[in-house]
């Protein structure tokens, strides 16, 4: 018996000095492995492989020198949760760069490792007394890996996700949302059951999520590996995986169309995906397209190009380059706003590492104006209700933009805590402000007024999701709202009559052909409509503005 003993332990010492051996030769049980295990393998995760913060594998770090890596080690980035980590010594930083340099495994995550990461939960369902789907807002309490479900300025439900950053996604029936991590995991979560209901594992780093339109699909894009992953949203079953060669920026559903597009940051390459049939076209570009949005009516693509020094319009259906502008500082054209007035469509967006935002006029092409608004920003948006662009600065200040005339005021909504990041419920009634601190706040005010309704106590919140404003198909809604402030509230009410009658009748009663040409050319249709005479103005309205001053009528059918 003693000799088995000792055998034993013999192998056991002989193993456990062949995996130091192992260890070594791959970087692992060094002094520059233990280092980054320390400080980086938590956000960065244990292989290099990205969890709450992104991939530091070799090709992710080749276009930063030694001194850049050095520096950010030192002083972090804005804009992200990293901490600063100037205690560390100048050897202890390049012996972490040494590993970050070093060679790394090829890391895999195919269909039955999707499969078999699929988790399904048993908590019972919540009534969470929605009242109307509209004003429903999500929040990401990021420092807490938490997700609430709110409306108006009520909570109705917390839960945790870990590692939760961002992008969650409605369906569009309103009956459930969707919640992607960095390090992969998908989970769908139940509006009409008020629970977490299941999760998928769909790679290692995911760049974000996006929905066919009439839902059958989920799409995730993957930067390790680099792929788009189709899930069967029902079931979240893996359908389809699409490899690719190069970093995604970013897939978008098109909600006029079956189709979901891509592109390559680092690749002059777009793909287009047809939501029904999975078929995937590829194209040529003259350059890559590093970050972009699809304009509210689908027509073009707004993308940046050259690190952030040209921004590039292009025709959806040709993908033909119609617009180019030289700017400087990377735009976020992700946290891009819009908005109508005085028969104009806009856009405003930040830019990063850059203490100013540009607004642009779209369709008639051009830059507006570039607004210094002191202080290095991430997010703008706006809402109808509001006559302000709400932006930050990286500090304590909320900075409100006239829409109008441009002009500055600032808020300071809590001293000495960073604001970061507003959103509005559906109707505009009120706005969501983070303060972005471990000690922070979800503050809530009256969007006119700016009135202060609640103040819940959060450790870093950062992204809110409302149903109605952050999805594209409600955008000339949107508009609609503006429109009918500028050229119809003197005759018509939305659910009360006035000189005419309410919007919630017209919509009962009319099809879309039949308002239209009311609005066009009233004195040759008030008869068909069965007036007896005509007391409208003909409007000269773009089919833009037809479309949305349409939409918003509609909404109200029903109300």
């Amino acid at each position: 018996m003693g000799k088995i003993v000792i055998l034993l332990l013999l192998h056991l010492s002989l193993s456990a000095t062949i995996l130091v051996h192992e260890l070594e030769a791959r970087g692992k049980g060094s002094e520059s492995y233990n280092l980054y295990y320390k400080y980086c393998s938590m956000c960065h995760g244990k292989e290099r492989e990205g969890v709450s913060a992104p991939p530091l594998l070799p090709p992710f770090l080749r276009g930063m020198s030694d001194e850049e890596l050095a520096k950010v080690i030192r002083e972090s980035l804005p804009q992200t949760l990293m901490p600063k980590f100037d205690f560390l010594s100048e050897r202890e930083i390049g012996k972490i760069i040494d590993y970050l340099r070093s060679p790394a495994q090829k890391i895999r995550w195919e269909k039955r490792d999707i499969e078999r990461s699929r988790v399904s939960f048993k908590a019972p369902p919540k009534e969470l007394n929605i009242t109307n789907i509209e004003n429903v807002t999500l929040v990401v309490e990021r420092g807490a890996d938490k997700v609430w479900v709110m409306e108006d300025d009520r909570v109705l439900d917390r839960f945790t996700f870990r590692n939760v950053h961002g992008g969650l996604k409605f369906t569009l029936d309103g009956e459930y949302f969707y919640i992607p991590t960095r390090d992969g995991w998908v989970g769908e979560y139940s509006l009409k059951e008020g629970r977490l209901k299941s999760r998928v594992r769909t790679c290692i780093n995911l760049r974000n999520i996006s929905l066919s339109r009439e839902g059958r699909y989920l799409f995730a894009t993957c930067l390790l590996p680099e792929m788009v992953v189709v899930l069967e949203r029902s079931t979240l079953e893996p359908v389809k995986l699409f490899p690719v060669q190069g970093k995604i920026s970013a897939l978008y559903e098109l909600y006029s169309r079956d189709e979901a597009l891509f592109t390559l940051r680092n690749r002059p390459l777009l793909y287009k995906i047809n939501t029904r049939s999975l078929e995937v076209e590829e194209y040529q570009l003259k350059r890559p397209i590093e970050d972009f949005f699809i304009d509210p009516f689908e027509e073009y693509i707004i993308g940046t190009s050259r690190k952030g020094r040209s921004l590039n319009v292009y025709e959806l259906n040709s993908l033909k380059e119609i617009f180019q502008a030289q700017i400087s500082g990377m735009p976020h054209l992700f946290s891009a706003t819009y908005w109508y007035r005085d028969g104009k469509f806009y856009f405003a967006t930040p830019h990063l590492r850059s203490p100013y935002i540009t607004v642009w006029q779209m369709y008639d092409w051009k830059l507006v104006k570039k607004i210094d608004v002191g202080g290095d920003g991430f997010f703008v948006k706006t809402h109808p209700a509001t006559n302000y662009l709400w932006v930050d600065n990286g500090s304590d200040q909320l900075v409100l933009v006239d829409k109008g005339n441009y002009s500055l005021k600032k808020i300071v909504p809590r001293r000495g805590k960073r604001y970061i990041h507003t959103e509005f419920s559906g109707d505009g009634r009120y706005a969501y402000l983070s303060i972005y601190e471990p000690d922070g706040d979800l503050l809530i005010w009256q969007s006119d007024t700016f009135k202060e309704i609640d103040d819940y106590k959060a450790n870093v919140p950062v992204g809110k999701y409302n149903f109605i404003n952050k999805n594209r198909k409600f955008y000339p809604r949107l508009f609609g709202l503006s429109i009918f402030k500028e050229k119809c509230w003197g005759c018509h009410h939305q659910t009360a009559m006035a000189f005419g009658p309410p919007f919630n009748q017209i919509a009962a009663q009319r099809k879309e052909d039949e308002i239209i040409a009311q609005i066009l050319d009233p004195d040759h249709t008030y008869r068909h409509l069965g007036y007896r005479r005509n007391a409208m103005p003909p409007f000269k309205l773009s089919p833009r503005e037809l479309k949305s001053i349409v939409d918003y009528i509609y909404s109200w059918r029903g109300k």
